[in-house]
């Protein structure tokens, strides 16, 4: 991935750790400093300590978001709206608000986390949307449902975005996409364990004279308030100051992140330039005014529409097939493993191969079977068959899309600021995927499908344009370095230009 690492805008840090931070950065960008000056550390081993210190820890935090924010699709079965007495159309704007205030909340968010340690932002917003959850377990009427709703899009926004734009920090663009699965495909075990859990929590029906669904609520959250505050101490900051690393290998790590990205075919020459990463308002700006994540953000909607109707939808659209509550939320279970195994799956092949497109456009093919599968018949076993069939796509193409737009994005600041505008208004996707599966139209949910296959078939489009957008420029600029045409600029104009530069290559 295009990432760099930059030092972390943080007021409260000792003057031992700026000295540390210093020296580090120092050893990663003194004149001279190339791969053979780290060629006797083992790379492998560097990325395994990564991968343990930090992927299970960010796993369990979106597991836990993930199961928070879907949850409600299991308490629905469990006679949710027909308690508070809430009519359809107000159950789906409690779904819909949700992300309106996910989406408002992501880019400053994300800008905050460049501000605030990891370790301490990200526990923060986890023990504040756990609060909110728990209360959700007490609500009396839609009016309360939907102000809890509203204020867990806000406490839960920046978790998603924050934890994608982290790992940036410390992996590459080759090694980004398995590592995006492996924290993303907790989303979908969270799926599976969601459907457990609300079979056995169901069963506290009358337990304090509560509901069952509202023990899903409040138990959930009570979870998520107690893992942010192990958070606190478990999270780590930046590779600068990772304590499990010796001095060389947060160097290493360092310098291997800076100069990535480059231009590094025979015919064109080497080209080694440091990517920028102090703070300036325009690399921000440049983030919003950058065509291919707004071209990104129409495939995100096509894999994120689908996505939503099936984690908010799946327990109902199984029940309506002529199930009872309990086996609806048992058959969920084998859907989100298989999709959760076939993410690390495609993402180790993503990366072997350092190609994006292919296994996306694959993926988003096999949600338009899964999903013309599900409208074409009535019969159970089929319409099963087809949301199984969208699902493992969707997870593998998820991951893939957001490891794609990352990979094109140079400069931490802009890195940040276009991951938060690709998945805050790409969630927005969510809002409309919360209309589109209407009681009224169960159990075919024609319309419902029929829209996902639309949405998805855009993507398909948008993906098309990417590629081939990136190829052309990436052999007009192979042309302009052969020509030397890059000599014209000084190595601080081509890392100010970031993926602008002519010595950058987009992935594709």
């Amino acid at each position: 991935m295009s990432a760099t690492f930059e030092k972390p805008d943080v007021v409260e840090v000792d003057d031992t750790q700026e000295d540390i931070i210093g020296h580090i950065d120092t050893m990663a960008t003194a004149p001279g400093t190339s791969y053979e000056s780290f060629a006797h550390l083992d790379e492998k081993k560097i990325l395994r300590k990564m991968d343990i210190r930090l992927i299970p820890m960010l796993a369990l935090l979106y597991l836990l978001s993930f199961l928070d924010r879907g949850n409600i699709g299991n308490a629905k079965i469990e006679g949710l709206q027909e308690d508070l007495k809430m009519t359809d159309d107000q159950y789906n704007l409690c779904l819909t608000v949700f992300f309106f205030a996910y989406a408002a909340f992501e880019v400053p968010s994300n800008l905050l986390l460049k501000r605030l340690r990891p370790s301490r932002w990200l526990p923060t917003i986890m023990v504040a949307w756990g609060i909110v959850m728990t209360l959700m377990g007490i609500v009396q009427n839609f009016q309360g449902l939907l102000s809890a709703r509203l204020f867990l899009g806000v406490t839960e926004a920046g978790l998603y975005p924050g934890c994608a734009y982290y790992l940036t920090m410390w992996y590459c663009r080759r090694e980004i996409q398995l590592r995006q699965a492996m924290f993303f495909s907790a989303g979908s075990i969270a799926g599976a364990f969601s459907g457990l859990l609300a079979f056995a929590i169901a069963k506290l029906d009358g337990l304090g004279g509560l509901e069952g669904w509202r023990w899903i609520f409040i138990l959930e959250g009570l979870a998520t308030v107690v893992v942010a505050i192990a958070a606190f101490f478990l999270l780590y900051d930046f590779p600068e100051t990772a304590t499990f690393l010796t001095e060389e290998e947060r160097a290493f790590v360092i310098f291997r992140l800076k100069y990535q990205g480059q231009s590094e075919d025979k015919d064109e020459g080497s080209v080694q330039v440091a990517q920028a990463d102090e703070f300036e308002w325009k690399y921000v700006w440049a983030a919003f005014k950058d065509w291919q994540i707004w071209v990104n953000i129409f495939v995100y909607w096509g894999i994120v529409c689908p996505l939503y109707g099936i984690s908010l939808f799946l327990p109902s659209i199984i029940k309506n097939l002529g199930y009872v509550s309990s086996t609806a939320q048992l058959l969920t279970v084998p859907i989100y493993v298989t999709a959760a195994l076939l993410a690390i799956v495609v993402a180790y092949f993503s990366d072997r191969v350092g190609k994006r497109s292919p296994f996306v456009v694959t993926c988003m093919c096999a949600i338009l079977v899964g999903f013309i599968l599900c409208i074409s018949t009535s019969n159970p076993g089929a319409v099963y068959a087809g949301v199984f069939i969208a699902a493992a796509g969707l997870y593998p193409a998820f991951a893939g899309n957001i490891a794609w737009l990352s990979n094109n994005l140079a400069g931490g600041y802009k890195r940040s600021a276009g991951m938060a505008i690709q998945i805050g208004v790409g969630n927005l996707g969510g809002a409309f995927a919360s209309n589109f599966y209407r009681q009224k139209d169960s159990p075919r949910y024609i319309l419902g499908h029929a829209l996902e296959l639309g949405f998805t078939s855009v993507g398909l489009i948008a993906a098309v344009i990417l590629i081939v957008s990136y190829s052309r420029i990436n052999k007009k600029r192979a042309k302009i370095v052969r020509e030397g045409g890059h000599n014209q600029f000084t190595p601080e104009e081509l890392s100010a230009k970031g993926d602008r530069a002519v010595t950058f290559r987009y992935v594709y």
